[in-house]
């Protein structure tokens, strides 16, 4: 539990009455009167109840205590309490104005190190000092050298330290399904903050204080050997430094003008992002790792508001003046910040978080979140102050080349993650709508004019060869002004380009990376196998609209009575009909076809090759020429499947009619059969077979009528077709075909009702028992010469 300082152990008696008034009292008076408290009572009073009022606000940090549970407040259906909770919390309202006060007097509130992110937990229980300055001299170790140790924050920072652990810690409260979740309090609270902290336009307001003028201190100010301008590069050290060795806190002037920006930024992104590291994503490949940490929709959700808005925050930086003594006197701290807020404070931990999201988060439709957190990342151009004019022109306006620089310091954001998300599409259901649509939006914005064009040109900057300096770590720590002190004859924009790109890589990735093209062989190839796949899951939207059809044609008055066909062997078994709909299926089918359409422009796949994708993508039709077989290659040994027809199967795609393969006399005894009968008749059929073999063999090899007879009765004639719908051995294809009698069939209790009810309606019509076996085997006969008649004349069909 959240403790304030030693010299403050017992309540005092206004927290007391603050608790009992929290218990008696309903919402809104409570707000009011703790309006009233932060205005009269003075600092020393106030700093006795704000660590209690901040964890009865956003709720304890084990869960145990919900709070206001902002996260499930929303202003549809409890609007009076949704809005005094958003003026409460405003960041020009009572309990910024208590944050003010308290920061003022410099009061230190001590936060559990146990609480806070995996890896920086990590870090500081082996005494290392984690990278971000917002916990440097903060650490605070108990006296007795035990484990508990905690940071010692000022009142800003603990208050925004509760606030963006909230949305992690209240993440098991219920919550209102038909509600979205960006409609909740919590969601429009995080952009109120960053609206007014991070503003786009003007300055970062100052602080609504009684004494405003300068007298709240820095928390962190930045060490001057670590400025802005080397804010494009992690400046990762190659030394560790010690926790007990934590640098000095220096007042930086330069920093009190944004030293709250900064921090808000750095709380959200440690709290939101930071809970994989670079070495525990490494390991968390192996499937034997349980998952540490699993961030929720609505995480993700709010992850997006803070992207989309740091890119509205950079684009908003003024144009650099042309000289560059001007930009080094006139630019000011906001402006500075604004340049390297992207690549210094979010970047890396965002793409380690995505690649956990896109390697770990289930195959549905949730990860549309996660894919539009993504999306949104790679588009700082939606966010730019000049927005392009929808009405204006028909097609996607061009990606204009003043984004090359981000493209290429965010290579992998584009390329890897991209490759990442061909893996997850080949492994998804594209029949589902919204499944279809994920790919459909990924196809999309990588298909904007000139976008592809700019990530190729970034891979080959990555490719050059590194002819001046060969070992890149020492390239990977130089500041970018020391690059072009380096160069040859190469053009010095070229090799800087290159450097930043390389860097950027190896930064992300460590040094012994091995990168994969975006646009090389391996992801043009499952590229190709996503278009069959696409082509296949149009074929399957379509036949399962087919069947729906005639479905509902089919329905009649017999299906009251359970009359109707229960064989589901032939329908699609991976998704509900009454789910999909006919709306659905259109949308899917189009959702598909533009995101083929888009990726034929992205990897320039000319239409000869779609053409033979598409006449790979379908296996042989049946009989009906509506059911497909998985797909599958001819060998020596049968049919084999494909990987596409192992994600066939596993999906209910397609499927092979699972057919008995062996002797049809030696199969097991079925429910509808009398096992006495089917063993007699069995034994009688081998004692004919046996004794006529040869006779039987003779007559079925004449070529007269009485051969094709015999052929008719003692063979089957469509054993070998039935064979080409299974993946069965050619081995078995080639099973003995002797010609032989089966009298099983006499032991099928339909066959004997059948005979009971004939001989009982003949006895109606005084037809002795002789007389109806004479005329059902005369009945038989000719009903045996039709077929054999028609039998015959359709065989040369048969090949």
């Amino acid at each position: 539990m959240v403790m304030a300082v030693p010299h403050l152990q017992h309540p005092s008696f206004l927290l007391a009455s603050l608790k009992a008034d929290c218990m008696n009292k309903p919402f809104a008076q409570r707000c009011h009167d703790l309006e009233i408290v932060i205005e009269d009572f003075p600092a020393k009073e106030l700093h006795s109840i704000f660590p209690w009022l901040v964890e009865n606000i956003f709720g304890s940090l084990d869960g145990i205590i919900v709070g206001w549970n902002l996260c499930c407040l929303h202003g549809r259906a409890n609007p009076t309490e949704y809005a005094i909770a958003l003026d409460f919390l405003d960041p020009s309202g009572p309990m910024m104005k208590l944050v003010y006060k308290l920061q003022a007097e410099e009061y230190r509130y001590e936060f559990p190190v146990s609480y806070l992110p995996g890896p920086v937990k990590a870090s500081m229980q082996e005494r290392i000092l984690p990278e971000c300055s917002l916990y440097h001299n903060k650490v605070q170790f108990p006296p007795s050298g035990g484990l508990g140790s905690n940071l010692a924050l000022n009142p800003f920072e603990y208050y925004m330290f509760y606030f963006a652990i909230s949305l992690i810690t209240q993440k098991n409260t219920p919550t209102a399904h038909h509600v979205s979740p960006s409609n909740c309090a919590y969601f429009n609270l995080v952009d109120t903050y960053l609206k007014w902290f991070l503003p786009t336009e003007g300055s970062v307001l100052p602080p609504s204080s009684s004494n405003p003028g300068g007298a709240i201190p820095s928390p962190a100010p930045r060490s001057p050997a670590v400025p802005f301008t080397s804010y494009g590069l992690h400046h990762t050290s190659l030394l560790k430094r010690h926790i007990a060795h934590q640098p000095s806190v220096n007042a930086d002037p330069a920093s009190q003008e944004i030293w709250r920006s900064e921090t808000l930024l750095k709380v959200f992104v440690e709290m939101w992002l930071h809970h994989y590291s670079l070495e525990m994503y490494q390991k968390m490949q192996s499937p034997h790792v349980k998952e540490s940490f699993k961030p929720t929709e609505e995480h993700v959700l709010v992850i997006r508001l803070l992207v989309k808005h740091l890119h509205a925050f950079a684009n908003s930086l003024k144009p650099e003046p042309l000289s560059p003594s001007a930009h080094s006197h006139t630019a000011s701290p906001l402006e500075e910040f604004k340049r390297v807020v992207i690549p210094r404070f979010v970047q890396q931990k965002l793409y380690i978080f995505l690649q956990h999201c896109f390697g770990h988060w289930p195959l549905d439709a949730s990860f549309r979140a996660v894919l539009e957190m993504w999306l949104s990342y790679l588009q700082p151009w939606r966010y730019a102050p000049e927005k392009p004019l929808q009405s204006a022109e028909p097609h996607p306006r061009s990606v204009s080349e003043k984004w090359a620089p981000f493209i290429q310091e965010n290579l992998l954001m584009y390329t890897k993650l991209f490759v990442g998300f061909l893996n997850r599409a080949l492994r998804t259901d594209l029949v589902s709508a919204k499944n279809a649509l994920m790919v459909f939006r990924v196809a999309k914005v990588f298909a904007q004019p000139n976008l592809a064009e700019m990530i190729q040109k970034g891979e080959q900057l990555f490719l050059e060869p590194e002819l001046v300096i060969p070992h890149r770590q020492h390239r990977l720590f130089m500041t970018p002004s020391l690059g072009g002190s380096f160069l040859s004859s190469r053009p010095p924009t070229i090799t800087d380009a290159s450097f930043k790109v390389k860097s950027h890589v190896y930064c992300l990735e460590g040094q012994d990376s091995q990168y994969k093209q975006m646009f090389g062989p391996e992801v043009r190839n499952l590229v190709l196998r996503l278009a069959q796949l696409i082509g296949q899951a149009q074929q399957t939207a379509k036949s399962i609209s087919d069947h729906s059809a005639e479905t509902i044609a089919s329905q009649s008055f017999l299906s009251w009575f359970r009359f109707g066909s229960s064989d589901m062997n032939g329908s699609y078994t991976g998704n509900d009909l009454d789910e999909i709909g006919q709306d659905s299926i259109k949308k899917t089918d189009e959702y598909l076809e533009k995101a083929q359409e888009y990726l034929c422009q992205i990897f320039r796949l000319n239409e000869a090759q779609m053409t033979q994708l598409m006449m790979n993508c379908g296996a042989a039709e049946d009989e009906n020429g509506k059911k497909q077989l998985p797909d599958c290659i001819e060998s020596e040994d049968g049919l084999i499947l494909t990987p596409l027809g192992r994600y066939q199967i596993i999906n209910g795609l397609r499927r092979f009619e699972i057919e008995y393969q062996g002797d049809a006399e030696l199969q097991p005894i079925r429910s509808y059969e009398n096992a006495t009968l089917v063993r007699l008749l069995f034994q009688l059929s081998s004692a004919i077979n046996e004794r006529f073999a040869d006779q039987m063999e003779i007559l079925c090899s004449r070529e007269d009528f009485i051969g094709m007879l015999c052929r008719y009765h003692l063979t089957n004639p469509f054993l070998a077709e039935k064979g080409r719908h299974s993946p069965t051995l050619k081995q078995r294809s080639g099973h003995s075909r002797q010609p032989r009698i089966s009298l099983r069939f006499l032991a099928s209790y339909r066959t004997l009702l059948s005979l009971f009810m004939i001989y009982f309606i003949a006895a109606w019509f005084c037809i002795r028992p002789l007389a109806c076996t004479f005329i059902i085997l005369v009945g038989y006969l000719l009903y045996a010469i039709v077929m054999t008649f028609f039998t015959e004349r359709w065989k040369p069909h048969q090949h």
